[in-house]
């Protein structure tokens, strides 16, 4: 498929009602459904309406957003083949609050929906690349990891027992990929590490912990967040990254405007440069060849409703900073 940005098209006033239709009676009308086929094709409107429904109605909060950016994170799913279902962890409709300028002070002036892809998304979209024999992330339970941190060399001795494991308290976090030429990487971090991430990457995760709150992912299922973030920098740093794969940096994490732009929150400028960094220095940019019946690649190239992005000045807008919503648990 060819690297494109997908965006919600359609009047202004359509694409930025909230509260006064619900997402299904939005995703019906006429304009908003013309501009779905447009860009997904006719034939899998009625599929992509269902699903964006389905994840909605699980999840109150994300209903509370605006429907053109639920329609906007939807999307740039779709393109990237990923399902909106919580239960596949592939990638998630993350609800936010949009803060403005009242009377001089800052308050919620809206909720949208951010884009964000769940480690089980980054795997998928690296085996679909053609270029992995095989991609590992884990917990490390206690006694399961020798790790020299000079040599970065890796010996695990695995708790075989299924329940045993379970109860064992988590150490660390363990990514792993070897390509189809046999070139094998592996990667490993100590909680403390990525507790240090956590902190400084993420201001909700920060927040939580001063406040005595659980809004942040990082708090409720910080499992989840950390595979990701590893996952992230394993394939970031020393995998083929596909010119998919580098659209899913760049989505990652923000919400995505009528336009095509995106819009971060709950990063830090420095961790934008921190991945542009992995992906201009370390990253391969290849596409790769899928089958072109799959469902995204009936996606039709329109002047009004995508914008072709030179794969090289996709590098300039990548963040790394994770978050994962509260609904995947289970």
């Amino acid at each position: 498929m060819a690297n494109t940005t997908v965006v919600a098209t359609g009047s202004t006033a359509l694409s930025n009602v909230q509260q006064e239709v619900g997402i299904a009676t939005y995703l019906g009308r006429e304009a908003v459904r013309a501009n779905i086929a447009g860009v997904i094709g006719e034939k899998n409107v009625t599929r992509f309406i269902s699903s964006v429904v389905s994840a909605v109605q699980i999840n109150p909060t994300l209903a509370a957003c605006t429907n053109g950016s639920i329609l906007s994170a939807a999307l740039q799913g779709e393109a990237l083949q990923l399902a909106p279902s919580p239960q596949l962890g592939q990638f998630y409709m993350v609800p936010y609050d949009k803060k403005g300028k009242v009377n001089g002070k800052s308050e919620t002036v809206a909720k949208e929906a951010q884009f964000q892809i769940g480690w089980k998304g980054y795997v998928q979209l690296a085996i679909r690349s053609g270029q992995y024999k095989k991609i590992v992330v884990s917990e490390i339970k206690k006694g399961e990891c020798e790790y020299n941190p000079i040599t970065e060399e890796i010996t695990l001795h695995p708790i075989m027992n299924p329940s045993e494991r379970e109860n064992e308290k988590t150490v660390g976090y363990y990514a792993m990929f070897e390509l189809m030429n046999g070139f094998r990487k592996e990667l490993f971090s100590p909680r403390e590490s990525v507790e240090a991430h956590a902190r400084k990457y993420s201001s909700a995760y920060r927040y939580d912990l001063e406040k005595g709150k659980k809004s942040s992912v990082w708090t409720t299922d910080f499992d989840s967040m950390a595979k990701k973030t590893l996952i992230r920098q394993l394939i970031g740093k020393w995998g083929i990254m596909s010119v998919e794969m580098q659209q899913a940096y760049e989505k990652d994490m923000s919400v995505i405007e009528e336009d095509g732009t995106t819009r971060y929150v709950d990063n830090d400028v420095s961790v934008e440069a921190q991945v542009v960094a992995d992906v201009a220095e370390n990253a391969n940019s290849v596409p790769f060849p899928r089958d072109v019946q799959e469902t995204v690649n009936t996606i039709q190239e329109s002047p009004k409703q995508q914008v072709t992005k030179d794969p090289e000045k996709m590098q300039e807008e990548v963040v790394d900073d994770d978050e994962i919503p509260d609904f995947m648990k289970g």
